[in-house]
């Protein structure tokens, strides 16, 4: 028995362990195994079906590419990353739930409805776009036969194969959507009813007389807004607080960091010291990627490019001549003419593009290219083999053709901008030679076309040291920031900021994806946190954005979908002082209103003016010196002539009014026209009318907040 009693407690622990262990087994298996599993790579679960978090990744690095080729290869601030971002996600989530749609609806696009598409009488416009005579514009037929025969050989480049087979892939999708948003216009009717409402709305005309007590005229402080008057206002326009996504507010102060005037001196002293230097220097290139903190190759430019304070001072000047230090943009710089010649005004050329990451490596693409380059010379069609083998599909279609461009590389019309690379070489070589160069868009082989004008340009060496903090200045922002942390508490947040001279700021219903706030960049790690966090929860660490240390607390959480009255009330207390004044404003109209016999009489005793007002329509609700008014023009339209109205509550008082007449127009006899109009404004906001109401529908667990 002892034996027992001693054994008995393992023995316990022993079988609630192996229950416990099964326990968590048959939980792993039930769930697919996510029990212990990092979920970090999961972006979003909508509608049951996960979104993995390098799916969305690899559609933003293509989306991202394609911005910096069209902003010609310009960085990319905060703000156009969370732009990219978010469309990428809207991209992501409508293609997910139109493909649901249109599985469930079994639409399909037949083989014989693809090969129509790809080379009928009528290809699909993205494919005819692909194929176009450089000259005229127009599909050209024998292009895409040419091309559709060497993917079907057995010389043509598996990669090409595969780029071919992707691209059709898109184009079948991009019809199967379209037949879905067909079917919806489709289902789109406009009756005689409304085509004969709209045009009444868009003519027949009023001219009444207004008095107006505005809301203005009764100071805040008089009014008194009970718990009651919130509640009425919050029930009759609940739907108005509907969330789209979750957001989170925090207050923050911030301890700055940013650069002191000895840390200013310093960085200048440094600049005078390479003055010399950077005069007597023979190599004005190497100086200026040893020595300078922007490491931007030398080349040539014309006037009007150069910043401001140096254009018109080194186009005067003479080689060798150096300027600075001076500040421009947050730095120091030195700045000296290094060259100075003549050269063309512009370059027109053609390029075949190859992708290195397509052909296996660099190396196979300049080899590729030169190939190319070899077929050309022996006598081949520059325009054929751009259409067959460049990367760049948009000058592919032109037969590798590329508008002019300045020796800055700009394009006419502000079209764009060229590579640097492609814009040097294009420069140095002659009419009708053929070059490979390498970009960081792939490896060029370009054709010189023509060359033209002649303009004075330079090469300036610009050398510049940022004005940074000092490891000191940033040292005693930090300790400040961490001495205030260690002294707040949820309940003093507010009380030791006033004792420290600090004024907290508010980061108002910031999104889970949001990468920036008004004076801040990059608040990544802060909004983490704040998504991570409860209300009136403080952070555990200052954090640093840029040259400013900050401390936030959580003040609000507005979740997603209808939010509750407390997390609008500091929203609708404006119109809630309005609801109440208009009572006040309703009870002095009715007494100027009694025994009164016009709007005249009314306006007089209640201390105001009678307006008079013409031609006014149903369609533009607008009041010549006032805002939009829906309300008092609905009523006047729906009122009957010569008589006084009751008081209105407009949007920016209270009205009576009294219509003199209105103006019919002609008899609508053919309301065809009418219709065709209506029902081509139903057509156009129809397809982002559908996705909404598609993800309004969808049950989408959110992750970006964590995971991006």
């Amino acid at each position: 028995m002892g034996f027992l009693r001693e054994r008995m407690g393992k023995i316990l622990a022993f079988f609630i362990g192996f229950a416990l262990l099964a326990f968590i087994i048959s939980e792993v298996v039930r769930s697919g195994g996510s029990f212990f599993r990092d979920d970090s790579n999961e972006l979003a679960v909508v509608n049951g079906e996960k979104i993995p978090l390098d799916k969305f990744n690899k559609l933003q690095d293509q989306n991202t590419n394609q911005f910096k080729q069209q902003s010609g290869g310009q960085p990319l601030s905060g703000q156009i990353t969370s732009y990219i971002q978010e469309t990428t996600w809207n991209q992501l989530l409508s293609d997910l739930l139109l493909k649901k749609e249109i599985e469930k609806l079994g639409l399909v696009v037949g083989q014989d409805e693809n090969d129509a598409m790809v080379s009928g009488n009528s290809p699909d416009p993205q494919i005819a776009s692909q194929f176009r005579d450089p000259q005229t514009g127009a599909f050209d037929r024998n292009r895409l036969n040419q091309a559709l025969a060497y993917l079907a050989s057995a010389k043509a480049d598996t990669v090409q194969k595969h780029q071919w087979r992707d691209f059709i892939i898109q184009v079948v999708e991009a019809k199967q959507k379209t037949k879905y948003v067909t079917m919806v216009t489709n289902g789109l009717y406009v009756n005689s009813l409304e085509a004969n409402d709209d045009y009444q709305a868009k003519n027949k005309l009023v001219n009444f007389k207004y008095a107006t007590l505005d809301y203005a005229s009764i100071p805040d402080s008089k009014v008194t807004v009970t718990d009651a008057d919130y509640s009425a206002y919050y029930d009759a326009h609940k739907a108005e607080f509907k969330n789209q996504q979750e957001t989170r507010t925090f207050e923050y102060v911030s301890f700055n960091g940013s650069p002191s005037k000895d840390d200013s001196t310093a960085v200048k002293a440094e600049v005078i010291k390479l003055a010399d230097s950077l005069k007597v220097s023979t190599n004005d290139s190497l100086f200026v990627q040893i020595n300078s903190e922007t490491k931007t190759p030398l080349a040539f430019q014309k006037k009007g490019t150069l910043e401001p304070k140096l254009d018109t001072l080194m186009f005067n000047s003479a080689k060798g001549f150096v300027y600075g230090p001076y500040v421009s943009n947050g730095s120091y710089k030195l700045a000296k003419l290094s060259d100075v010649k003549t050269t063309f005004d512009s370059v027109k050329t053609r390029h075949i593009l190859i992708n290195p990451q397509l052909t296996g490596g660099l190396d196979k693409a300049i080899a590729k290219a030169d190939s190319i380059k070899k077929l050309i010379e022996g006598g081949k069609s520059f325009a054929d083999l751009a259409t067959t083998f460049s990367s760049d599909r948009g000058s592919a279609a032109k037969g590798g053709d590329i508008p002019a461009f300045d020796v800055n590389g700009a394009m006419g019309g502000g079209q764009g901008q060229i590579a640097p690379e492609y814009t040097n070489a294009s420069f140095k070589a002659k009419k009708g030679d053929l070059i490979v160069v390498t970009s960081q868009f792939g490896v060029h082989l370009i054709q010189v076309e023509d060359q033209k004008g002649s303009v004075k340009v330079i090469k300036v060496a610009v050398v510049d040291k940022p004005i940074t903090p000092s490891s000191k200045t940033q040292t005693i922002a930090y300790s400040k920031a961490q001495k205030f942390l260690g002294s707040i508490t949820k309940d003093n947040f507010d009380a030791e900021a006033t004792k420290e001279g600090l004024k907290p700021r508010t980061a108002e219903e910031v999104t889970g994806t949001a990468a920036s706030l008004p004076g801040l960049d990059n608040v990544r790690d802060v909004v983490r946190w704040a998504y991570k966090a409860d209300k009136g929860d403080i952070t555990d660490k200052v954090f640093t954005v840029g040259d400013q240390y900050i401390v936030p607390r959580l003040t609000e959480i507005k979740p997603k979908g209808i939010l509750s009255l407390d997390a609008v009330k500091k929203q609708i207390k404006p119109a809630v002082l309005n609801e109440v004044k208009g009572k006040q404003l309703d009870e002095k109209f009715q007494a100027a209103l009694n025994g009164a016999s016009s709007i005249d009489q009314v306006a007089q005793k209640a201390g105001t003016k009678a307006v008079p007002v013409q031609n006014i329509v149903f369609a533009n609700p607008i009041i010549p010196g006032q805002s939009a008014e829906y309300k008092l023009i609905g009523s006047i339209f729906g009122s009957q002539p010569n008589k006084l109205s009751k008081p209105v509550n407009g949007s920016q008082g209270v009205f009576v009014y009294y219509v003199d007449g209105f103006t019919n127009p002609a008899p609508l006899t053919n309301n065809i026209r009418q219709k065709q109009q209506i029902a081509q404004a139903l057509v156009q906001r129809a397809d982002g009318q559908v996705l909404e109401a598609l993800k309004d529908n969808a049950n989408v667990k959110d992750n970006r907040a964590k995971v991006l």
